[in-house]
């Protein structure tokens, strides 16, 4: 039986009671004086008094409780042929080495660190060394171009950026030193100085006096014996600022506090994924993105698991074992992945012929998340695997499970399609456009009761008014998700989709409206939309729409291609962009307004109501004539 309800009960009655409990879970340097201050902040703030250090509730704690000699890093990478991992006590020594390493450079308490770096160990270490110092960590993707780069340089203003001189993907060497170049001299606010990670398969050149190479200087600390202690710092002091999209193409920058992100995501790992200290937790992500932040490196760690840094893909490093090898070979007891990596797999060995390759007795639960987890590939994996497949939903500025099937309280039956229900916390409402509460079962935009739980963002880096903006001011009393669902008769949650024309590419939140501006930059495109495609491997892929100018009299299909290579080149391959199609005109309301909801669903091949303010429509049946162009070029470029 799961206890689910009554828990979920006893957070309703006692809000601060419960979580005052589970931060005695975490470590303080100095207790906190209000559990919950509502005074405080844009909407109230968490353990408001209280001193914490993530580093140190992450690594020296279980040193001090005598666990310094069990697994807290396993590095796994196909891609390069490396394995590698870090006992608890072996972790520490790196960190608090890397810390000095920071400090000497000048990186103080409330300063910012930018990461730029691939999935390796010392991704890691630089976040954990920087959250040491009480400094603000801001990981970015090592996917993203110079330009998106300069971007979150210019708004976290940095003192140092922290990277590798290359990532490494199947078959081909990613330089990132060039881009990193490239976007400091965009950036209008320079870093004072770069320590980069020279990999062995492509060495960067340094600029004297401002690159310092990440090798030398540990080892000249090592050697002089240089470690760093923990900093104390403010409960509600930021950890990280980590961007994600927005629906136009400025990014927002979430900010993480200390002591509320320790508390939930401590309280995950135990009741949400049902792991136990000593365990092996895999989250097959990528450091950039929120999913690693909280559940590659953080949540963990905290909650004394072993954790996998993994280096490759679901498929062809080197084949479609390649998950299954990993679990087997670790001893992983929880899988916290995407579905679209699933659905790669599924897509590859359809028969499942590579599972039975494999131990897998070790793993009891598989999570998904990052994208709605369709039913036919939730079957696939649990009639293979045989262990629950658990979806659930949250998001970057959440940093942690607003629904969820909380397996450690006991599994809830499963509802394929649906997230399951609200976590402790969350008082999770189905609004209409008007903010009146809708019947069971009908679509409406999902939001969650004022004020968020622990964890969630308190506010954007340095644009309060942005937040209030696109968080609170439509309804009143909410954070609106901007994501549209519907609640059953059971109060489980069935997340449809965005609201907003934010799209979901593999799990990457991706802004269209990034896209529409790389697109409008071209010389001969006079306006465009993007909008994004269903696709049965991805989730969504991006398709863009162009009219060109007047009197331009070039080869449209040059100018498609051109636009492609554009985003790419600006925005970065993982935006997925392969496809626009140019047409005479863009079909619209009468004030203006690019029906991009419409042309979505022509592209999906969905049925739809002609718009009444349809301002030509004619506008719509060219969207039509192109669509089955369109659905053949998405079939060339999955193959």
């Amino acid at each position: 039986m799961s206890r689910y309800h009554e828990i979920y009960k006893s957070w309703q009655r006692d809000p601060e009671s419960f979580w005052a409990g589970a931060a005695s879970d975490i470590h303080w340097h100095k207790p906190f004086d209000k559990v919950f201050d509502d005074k405080a902040g844009l909407y109230g703030r968490w353990f408001v008094g209280g001193e914490c250090n993530t580093a140190y509730n992450c690594l020296d704690r279980h040193i001090a409780e005598g666990r310094g000699d069990e697994t807290a890093l396993i590095y796994d990478s196909p891609v390069t042929g490396t394995k590698r991992s870090f006992t608890f006590s072996e972790l520490l020594h790196e960190v608090e080495t890397f810390a000095a390493v920071l400090a000497d450079k000048g990186v103080t308490k409330g300063d910012r660190v930018v990461i730029y770096m691939p999935m390796v160990p010392e991704t890691l270490i630089a976040m954990l060394a920087t959250a040491r110092l009480g400094a603000i960590h801001s990981m970015v993707f090592g996917g993203f171009a110079a330009n998106e780069l300069a971007v979150r340089i210019d708004d976290a203003k940095p003192k140092v950026v922290v990277s590798a001189s290359c990532g490494v993907e199947p078959g081909r060497i990613v330089n990132y030193k060039p881009l990193l170049d490239a976007a400091i001299k965009i950036a209008a606010n320079k870093p004072e100085l770069c320590i980069i990670l020279q990999r062995q398969m492509a060495q960067a050149p340094l600029v004297k006096g401002h690159d310092y190479d990440w090798a030398e200087l540990v080892a000249e600390a090592k050697s002089a014996g240089r470690k760093e202690p923990c900093v104390p710092v403010e409960a509600t002091a930021p950890l990280y600022i980590l961007y994600t999209s927005g629906t136009t193409g400025q990014p927002k920058g979430v900010v993480r506090d200390n002591g509320g992100h320790m508390v939930a995501l401590k309280w995950s790992m135990r009741n949400i994924y049902d792991v136990k200290p000593g365990e092996v937790y895999w989250a097959a992500s990528d450091i950039g993105w929120v999913v690693g932040h909280s559940y590659i490196v953080y949540a963990p760690l905290l909650n004394g698991n072993a954790t996998v840094i993994y280096e490759g893909k679901p498929v062809g490093t080197p084949d479609a074992g390649a998950f299954w090898r990993v679990i087997s070979e670790h001893k992983v007891a929880a899988l916290f992945t995407a579905p679209t990596a699933l659905r790669a797999v599924k897509r590859d060995d359809p028969q499942g012929n590579f599972i039975g390759k494999y131990d897998l007795s070790s793993l009891r639960t598989l999570f998904l998340a990052g994208e709605r987890a369709d039913p036919d590939t939730i079957m696939w994996a649990e009639e293979h695997l045989g262990v629950p497949v658990i979806d659930h939903w949250w998001q970057t500025e959440t940093g942690w499970a607003i629904a969820a099937n909380p397996v450690g309280l006991g599994q809830l039956p499963v509802k394929r399609g649906s997230a399951t229900v609200a976590m402790p916390g969350y008082d999770v409402q189905v609004l209409d456009d008007g903010g009146h509460p809708v019947e069971s079962g009908k679509l409406g935009n999902i939001v969650v009761k004022l004020p968020l739980p622990p964890s969630c963002l308190p506010t954007l880096w340095h644009a309060d008014e942005r937040f209030c903006a696109v968080y609170l001011d439509e309804f009143p009393g909410y954070y609106k998700t901007s994501d549209a669902g519907y609640r059953d008769e059971d109060g489980y949650i069935f997340v449809m989709g965005r609201t907003d024309d934010v799209i979901n590419v593999a799990g990457h939140r991706l802004a269209t409206g990034a896209m529409e501006e790389v697109l409008a930059s071209h010389k001969d495109v006079a306006e465009c939309a993007v909008v994004g495609a269903f696709d049965l491997l991805k989730g969504e892929v991006p398709v863009g729409f162009l009219v060109v100018k007047s009197g331009v009299v070039r080869d449209l299909a040059q100018i498609e291609k051109e636009v492609v290579e554009l985003v790419r080149e600006r925005i970065g391959p993982v935006a997925a962009f392969k496809t626009a199609v140019a047409v005479s005109r863009l079909p619209k309301t009468r004030s203006g307004k690019i029906l991009r909801s419409t042309i979505k669903k022509i592209v999906d091949g969905q049925s739809y109501n002609m718009p009444a303010t349809l301002e030509d429509p004619a506008a719509l049946s060219e969207i039509q004539a192109v669509a089955h162009r369109i659905g053949r070029r998405l079939a060339e470029t999955r193959s």
